[in-house]
């Protein structure tokens, strides 16, 4: 094979390999970008190693690299590998990575901050600046170990996202072994399984905090999104976001698409006669938006989770009551004062039923005793046999 020229570098135009010999070649691409590439036999496979771009990597570098890389192969090294080694991130370069190929699925926007946070302020100073090659399991304790007895909850999730970094290096070859994974659980001591409840008002009295609600000076949209939430038992998001094309005011349904949904599968809610008024008042706020509940101080955008929690500030409850905790005050109602079945309550939450056998074979969503259900809340919620709620302060 003859040797390439300098003068037939520069001439170069027409998409190919050309070849210099030892494996050597320049590739030539559509675009017009000149490249190296080294072939090599490695393993019994062959492999291509990039050695840069040209004119960037000149002729004789080109060459260079290849003695080097040939003389590297007959000593049983490998030079893919010293090549990956020579590229390894550091453990924030690599985070940032995994934060910008996971960041389009995340729909909580809460979780995509606290995701980096919780990495700036506990494992960075002690790994940002490692190359993730070096990190080994000491390492991940003497950031884990402080935290792990005072503030659990940081400190499992701190782990996760140690563990997540190091899976995707590992994925990538960077590294051989995961150093949070299960190799450190002899180190750490169990935790105890505590399920913190969300804070939830007694259903007898969420009658009287809508009464409540109603006459407080809190906004339009505020007021109304809160009675919409706890009449149709949804997630705070899920009400917020609320658009009126989800709306059929005909059939008394709310059909919340899969992408605003937990468990990602479209959920169909059944509208009560106290709900659908709700909705009919709640046009003359719409601006045009779209949206149902559109928040009061940004136009056109969806209030913020926290403006439903300050209604609750405004009447003095927030201390007794979160807007999710609505859900299981629905759900104690449910369980107390009807018949419904388990399937009927947990349906209307949105929540899967039964194991993934049982629920390949639910093909239906009970929507019409879902409705009956919903129905008897809303009676419930807005009857007289309300309880008035005891405001504090």
């Amino acid at each position: 094979m003859a040797k390439l020229t300098a003068a037939q570098l520069r001439a170069l135009r027409a998409p190919g390999m050309y070849g210099d010999g030892d494996g050597l070649y320049l590739k030539v691409g559509r675009g017009g970008a000149h490249s190296w590439i080294q072939r090599i036999k490695y393993g019994g496979r062959r492999r291509d190693i990039g050695l840069g771009r040209f004119p960037d990597v000149g002729l004789a570098q080109a060459r260079e690299a290849v003695a080097r890389n040939r003389a590297l192969i007959a000593s049983g090294g490998d030079p893919l590998a010293e090549k990956r080694r020579a590229s390894v991130p550091s453990f924030r370069e690599a985070a940032e990575r995994v934060f910008e190929a996971n960041r389009p699925r995340w729909r909580n926007a809460k979780h995509t901050v606290t995701w980096r946070q919780s990495l700036e302020r506990h494992a960075y100073p002690a790994l940002g600046k490692m190359p993730v090659d070096t990190i080994d399991q000491e390492d991940v304790l003497r950031v884990l170990t402080p935290i792990w007895g005072t503030t659990p909850e940081t400190a499992r999730r701190v782990r996760q996202r140690i563990r997540t970094i190091l899976k995707w290096a590992q994925a990538h070859r960077f590294v051989e072994h995961n150093a949070a994974g299960e190799a450190i659980d002899g180190a750490l001591p169990a935790m105890p399984k505590v399920k913190n409840h969300l804070r939830a008002l007694p259903y007898r009295e969420v009658g009287g905090l809508v009464q409540t609600v109603r006459q407080s000076q809190a906004s339009l949209a505020a007021k109304w999104c809160l009675e919409f939430l706890i009449l149709t038992a949804v997630r705070s998001g899920e009400a917020r976001g609320a658009a009126w094309s989800e709306i059929d005011m005909d059939a008394a349904t709310w059909t919340v698409p899969a992408a605003r949904m937990k468990a990602n599968a479209e959920h169909r809610v059944p509208l009560c006669g106290r709900a659908l008024e709700v909705l009919d008042e709640a046009r003359a706020i719409d601006g045009g938006s779209g949206l149902v509940f559109p928040s009061p101080s940004r136009a056109g955008r969806p209030m913020s989770d926290m403006t439903l929690t300050a209604v609750l500030r405004r009447i003095g409850v927030a201390d007794r009551a979160t807007v999710h905790g609505f859900r299981s005050s629905f759900r104690d109602f449910a369980a107390e004062c009807t018949h419904a079945p388990h399937a009927v309550m947990e349906l209307s939450l949105a929540h899967t039923v039964g194991n993934a056998v049982e629920a390949a074979y639910a093909r239906s969503d009970l929507f019409e005793r879902r409705r009956q259900l919903m129905n008897q809340w809303a009676a419930f919620v807005t009857g007289d046999n309300a309880e008035v709620v005891q405001l504090h302060g």
